[in-house]
């Protein structure tokens, strides 16, 4: 009977209905689950004379609720977050290491200046001496303990990256599988919603370390593609992932490539777009570089000119002062990085020319010749090309802040590339080169003396040597400053009066302003005058006849903090400028990560809002789908009814 028919199928479709509601409720709190909702239809109605007389209705589909537009934006927008979340994460990390207040790096160096104070008032005192050598050791101490806490991040990162390209494998050969099922089940013509949610799941687990492009393919299956076009999943094929290393083979970075039928492709991390492994990747091969390079700046300037202002006293017992940190040799082969494909045998070297023009940065060293090419200083994009105008000494090709670049053996080729890492290793094994507090070469080996006759004001403020000092007794020159004033203007003649030549005359006098002679082969002076002179006042300058009772060399290794050193910055406030540049990354990443998590917090609502399942929705459907299958089990009764009255009738 057709009413019979109209009941079964109807009660069919209310129960199919029934169990979908069901299903959704019982999916509620299931990741990655999409509503499903239950597609009925109308079955063809018979022609009659009378018209078209309904036949029922059936189940068309199971439709999930998809919205291919707000999946893949949540999709991105996670992605984005879980690099920005990464990568700020680790930035915290890295301004832990330099910590502000007492146990500071900061803190150490203020102390081991202001120990010289002390030394330069009581020269012969050891224990002034011992104490300044205790500063000394425990900024050395410091420097190194935070190239270790830089070490062991990179050990963590290190590790992370491998645990996150394993992730990436294993998900990858998920979606691959998954891939292969919904292949199979298209056959059916129906969708498989629980396969299909599956790999959506997948597929955005996998967005939270690698963004991915997923493109759909005729049979159902999609293919995933990484870094701009590489494609991780195809079908049901995969091309594995891996770190490698960089084209220098530096140790402290890594990329990511991938592999397919055996050829290797190392993705540039710039074409990663989101993902932890992205922010992982950022992290260490730009901010953990710059970490590095800032403290090795300030360990190399530090230690070199406390090094070279040492070397310029005397010690107790006369001796010429020595190095006073263990010198750091910065032509390790982890700072000069050749290009692991180039066949020349040309090798470089790095030494300091002046150590207050350093920048915090490494070097790319490009010949486009044997004897020309450029250097392009990583930090900041500037490029400086060589041969240089005018041309350095040789082997010296170039000298850029503060570092002389020079060719020491071989001939290089065009396309030779080199990767200069100067401050890479600066603090790894700095240390006090002495223990001896009466090897403190803190006495000047010379000495300045106002003439008495003078009528004018002047009075000495600083005196230190500027070249290598020579032993109590060795021979040195004498130098007088002779001034003259006329017609209101103040000039003065430096006057070498062991040879009785004048090697420099006429020059402005202005008060507080250093006066410097550096002859060649012979200890050299700079000495600040304060006060104004009279015509023919003078002073002279010559060997320190009670160096031992001097503290002059204390004073000058004291005024290095003052010293214009770091990007203009004073030594002392060297450290301070580091926390400050770390700190802007660290507070500029947070601030992304912020608003990319509010971003994809939306998005995902977005996304919920149309696949989500609403409890409330859902109960009212169970009491709507009850009713209709009630009333669907009523027509069959009623359709029994009928046929029980009717085969009565017949049986009479």
């Amino acid at each position: 009977m057709g009413i019979l028919n109209i009941g079964v199928q109807a009660l069919q479709a209310n129960l199919t209905a029934l169990s979908t509601a069901g299903n959704n409720i019982a999916n509620v709190n299931t990741e990655g689950y999409s509503r499903q909702r239950v597609v009925m239809t109308t079955v063809p109605g018979q022609y009659t004379g009378g018209g078209y007389v309904g036949k029922g209705v059936t189940v068309q589909t199971i439709q999930r609720n998809y919205d291919a537009f707000l999946t893949r934006q949540s999709m991105l927008a996670g992605t984005t977050q879980a690099a920005d979340v990464t990568r700020s994460d680790y930035l915290s990390q890295l301004g832990d290491v330099f910590q502000g207040g007492p146990n500071g790096l900061g803190a150490s160096i203020n102390d081991m200046m202001n120990a010289f104070s002390d030394v330069a008032s009581a020269p012969t005192d050891l224990t002034a001496r011992t104490v300044a050598l205790t500063r000394v050791d425990e900024t050395a101490r410091r420097m190194r303990a935070a190239s270790q806490s830089l070490d062991d991040l990179q050990n963590g990162i290190a590790q992370s990256l491998g645990e996150k390209v394993t992730a990436i494998n294993t998900l990858a050969n998920n979606i691959a599988e998954v891939n292969g099922q919904i292949a199979r089940a298209q056959g059916s013509g129906q969708p498989p919603n629980d396969l299909l949610d599956k790999r959506d799941q997948l597929i955005r687990d996998l967005s939270k370390y690698i963004q991915v492009a997923p493109i759909e393919a005729t049979d159902g299956t999609y293919g995933i593609f990484i870094g701009g076009s590489q494609a991780l999943v195809l079908g049901t094929d995969v091309a594995p992932v891996s770190l490698t290393d960089d084209d220098y083979g530096d140790p402290s970075i890594k990329k990511l490539q991938i592999t397919r039928l055996n050829v290797s492709v190392t993705l540039d991390e710039n074409d990663l777009g989101g993902g932890e492994l992205s922010g992982l990747l950022k992290f260490q091969n730009t901010d953990l570089v710059e970490g590095r390079n800032l403290l090795g700046r300030l360990t190399l300037g530090i230690t070199t000119a406390m090094n070279e202002q040492h070397k310029l006293g005397l010690d107790m017992d006369g001796n010429i002062g020595t190095d006073l940190f263990t010198p750091i040799d910065i032509n390790t082969v982890n700072n000069i990085l050749p290009n692991q494909s180039q066949t020349s045998a040309a090798s470089l070297g790095l030494a300091i020319s002046d150590f207050t023009k350093f920048v915090a940065s490494d070097y790319e060293l490009r010949f486009t010749s044997a004897t020309t090419g450029s250097i392009t200083r990583r930090s900041d994009g500037v490029v400086f090309t060589f041969p240089q105008v005018p041309a350095t000494a040789a082997p010296v090709i170039a000298t850029i802040d503060g570092l002389d670049i020079s060719e020491t053996t071989g001939l290089a080729a065009a396309g030779d590339v080199f990767v200069l890492k100067p401050f890479a290793t600066s603090a790894n094994t700095v240390a006090r080169e002495f223990a001896t507090p009466r090897a403190l070469a803190v006495s000047s080996p010379i000495a300045a003396t106002l003439d008495p006759n003078n009528k004018g004001s002047l009075a000495l403020a600083n005196l230190s040597a500027k070249t290598l000092a020579t032993t109590v007794g060795a021979p040195i020159d004498n130098f007088s400053i002779n001034f003259t004033v006329a017609l209101g203007v103040t000039t003065y003649d430096i006057v070498d009066t062991t040879t009785a030549t004048t090697v420099a005359s006429g020059q402005p006098y202005v008060s507080g302003q250093p006066i410097s002679y550096t002859p060649v082969g012979l200890p050299g002076f700079s000495l600040t005058l304060t006060g104004t002179p009279s015509n023919a006042d003078k002073l002279t300058i010559g060997q320190n006849a009670y160096a031992s009772l001097s503290g002059g060399n204390a004073s000058s290794m004291m005024n290095l903090r003052d010293v214009s050193m770091f990007d203009g910055a004073a030594l002392t406030d060297g450290y301070a400028g580091l926390i400050s540049q770390i700190g802007i990354r660290a507070q500029s990443a947070a601030y992304s990560a912020e608003v990319s998590t509010n971003i994809a917090v939306n998005a995902e609502k977005n996304r919920n809002g149309v696949a989500g399942v609403n409890l409330d929705e859902e109960a009212a459907k169970l009491l709507q789908y009850q009713q209709a299958y009630q009333a669907s089990a009523k027509m069959i009764q009623i359709a029994q009814n009928i046929f029980d009255t009717l085969i009565q009738g017949l049986g009479r």
